[in-house]
């Protein structure tokens, strides 16, 4: 059983402690936390507390974390979108909605659970919960993935990730008219210490390179394409935020109600990779979903 602990900090002072522990980490919902306290795992100075507690400065909390079960992730047939399938490799296109894949409270409905009834030779590297997925996108986000069938081939696609040759370029809507036609954001992203559930620019964050190029401008939105050097959790949404662009409809980094568009609008368009096997590199591209094209349509006919 892992222990872990908290202290309780200035802005979490009067804060029940599910609220608290359930943003120190993503994963853990206010739900199960509560659970956690009834089950008598969390102790605050040394005590057991009741679920509506609420924190004190300096608080100190210790978490029993129980050993995680396993998950028993079953096969679902779905209608999968393949642009690309061999022994070693599948790329598919992720429809907006749908999450990559299963973790605690929410097991079903992912792209792991459609390919797992797809195909069954998936690589085992990241474990049971990702069978065969390499990179992610967001939940919101549509567009390309690629998938390891293999242990060889995960490794090669990942090796080619951490050297930056893996080409990973996307079509986003952004808030305001960008001047400049091409720019490149340099700046670390890492967990945002004032809100632990959102990523932000943070000077001792990862090392983080966006670059992007202006495809069209509306009233009062711009079209870009960005192509991503490095794979940062959330990077187009926090760098084109930090620079004073949010990207439309994004309901974490964005102006809400602003567009009528469910999630921000991105997409994964272009993917391209040398094939883990023969090194030849292919590259793939996937049109912006009907809603995407849509909404751009909207937009230039209000400008």
């Amino acid at each position: 059983m892992e222990k872990v602990e908290h202290i309780v900090l200035e802005e979490q002072v009067g804060e029940r402690i599910d609220k608290v522990l359930s943003s120190v980490n993503e994963e853990w919902s206010r739900t199960q936390v509560q659970q956690w306290i009834k089950e008598n795992l969390v102790l605050v100075n040394g005590k057991t507390i009741k679920t509506n507690y609420k924190c004190s400065l300096n608080d100190q909390i210790e978490i029993s974390l129980p050993d995680p079960e396993e998950l028993d992730i079953e096969a679902e047939p779905m209608d999968l979108e393949i642009y690309f399938e061999d022994s070693d490799v599948l790329v598919v296109n992720k429809p907006k909605g749908m999450v990559v894949h299963p973790a605690a409270g929410h097991q079903t409905g992912t792209l792991v659970n459609g390919l797992m009834a797809h195909c069954t030779d998936l690589s085992g590297i990241n474990g049971v919960m990702r069978p065969g997925i390499v990179h992610r996108i967001d939940k919101d986000t549509s567009g390309l993935l690629m998938v390891a069938k293999n242990d060889m081939a995960h490794e090669s696609l990942v090796n080619q990730l951490v050297e930056k040759t893996v080409t990973r370029k996307y079509k986003a809507v952004v808030h305001g008219l960008i001047p400049h036609d091409y720019g490149t954001i340099d700046a670390p992203i890492a967990r945002d210490p004032k809100d632990r559930q959102s990523m932000a620019v943070v000077d001792e964050g990862k090392h983080a390179v966006t670059h992007f190029r202006v495809l069209e401008r509306f009233e009062n939105f711009t079209l870009v394409e960005c192509q991503l050097e490095t794979g940062r959790t959330h990077q187009i949404r926090v760098h084109m935020k930090y620079i004073g662009y949010p990207l439309a409809g994004d309901p974490k980094y964005g102006p809400r109600k602003t567009i009528d568009f469910n999630g921000q609008v991105l997409h994964a368009g272009v993917l391209g990779f040398d094939h883990p096997r023969t090194g030849e590199y292919i590259e793939f591209e996937a049109p912006i979903p009907a809603d995407y094209a849509e909404l751009l349509d909207s937009l230039r006919n209000n400008r």
